[in-house]
């Protein structure tokens, strides 16, 4: 069981003008083993700095990540990334992307060979295994960034907006192979994104992030993640809570919008 403590985070980054930006300011979480945490917000409110500091890509200026007792220092094994763009090795098949981090780990093609062509056909992709990447549409590289990352067998996935280059169709089926992976794998997945609509359909626990600095402003606890797995997510946007919550965060975040542009008017 792996749990995920997020301790009264701070950022702070320092400018050469002499000036400083709050990116952060005493965000404080805890993630049970296998939730499925969506993140949204207005842009500046620091989604993707606290996703980096999670994933050990930046030092908080104040508080720390724990994760299985152990406080965060820098990236590690234990948490694998999934980026907007697959950052994938363009001149490798798809089996040898999938297969990278077994490899550098020193294990033999007989150790992680079954589990690649397993996850290659949880992902859709075992008759592509012998394609470049660069022959493949954007879809089908997000699916071997989500089977390269589950390679790993991380605790936790992050996330940092993986869908939002793809076209709403080829969207919405890696949304629903998001929640598939997610129920099957039981990993716990903190997710990014700008879509409200998104944030609503995966997020088990949905967190509204405010900005400048960048805090917690509202915590959901919502039933269509589970409601979506193996179903038609358009039948559960039907849902009669569906549209209200929508409708309730697009509002909070157009306030803040708002105020933000405010702000830069009086500038």
């Amino acid at each position: 069981m792996s749990e995920l403590s997020i301790e009264n985070l701070s950022m702070r980054f320092d400018l050469p003008n002499g000036s400083s930006v709050q990116a952060l300011k005493d965000v404080t979480l805890k993630l049970e083993s296998g939730e499925l945490l969506a993140v949204l917000g207005p842009s500046g409110c620091g989604k993707t700095t606290l996703l980096n500091i999670v994933a050990g890509f930046l030092a908080p200026s104040e508080g720390r990540v724990v994760l299985n007792d152990k406080t965060v220092k820098g990236p590690g094994l234990e948490r694998g990334m999934v980026f907007q763009q697959g950052a994938l090795f363009e001149w490798m098949s798809v089996r040898d992307n999938v297969s990278f981090g077994p490899r550098m780990k020193g294990q033999k093609a007989s150790e992680y060979a079954d589990n690649v062509d397993h996850l290659l056909d949880i992902v859709g992709l075992r008759d592509f295994k012998e394609k470049a990447i660069y022959e493949l549409s954007g879809g089908m590289q997000q699916r071997v960034a989500l089977a390269r990352c589950l390679a790993n067998d991380p605790d936790v996935i992050l996330m940092d907006e993986p869908l939002g280059a793809l076209d709403a169709l080829t969207r919405e089926k890696m949304q629903g192979l998001v929640l598939k992976l997610w129920k099957e794998t039981g990993k716990t997945i903190i997710l990014i994104t700008h879509s409200v609509e998104e944030a609503l359909l995966l997020g088990e626990r949905l967190l509204v992030m405010a900005p400048r600095p960048g805090r917690i402003h509202k915590e959901y606890r919502l039933p269509f993640a589970d409601l979506g797995v193996g179903q038609d997510l358009r039948e559960v946007k039907k849902h009669p809570d569906f549209g209200k919550t929508r409708e309730e965060i697009l509002g909070m975040i157009w306030d803040m919008e708002e105020e933000i542009m405010g702000r830069v008017e009086e500038a």
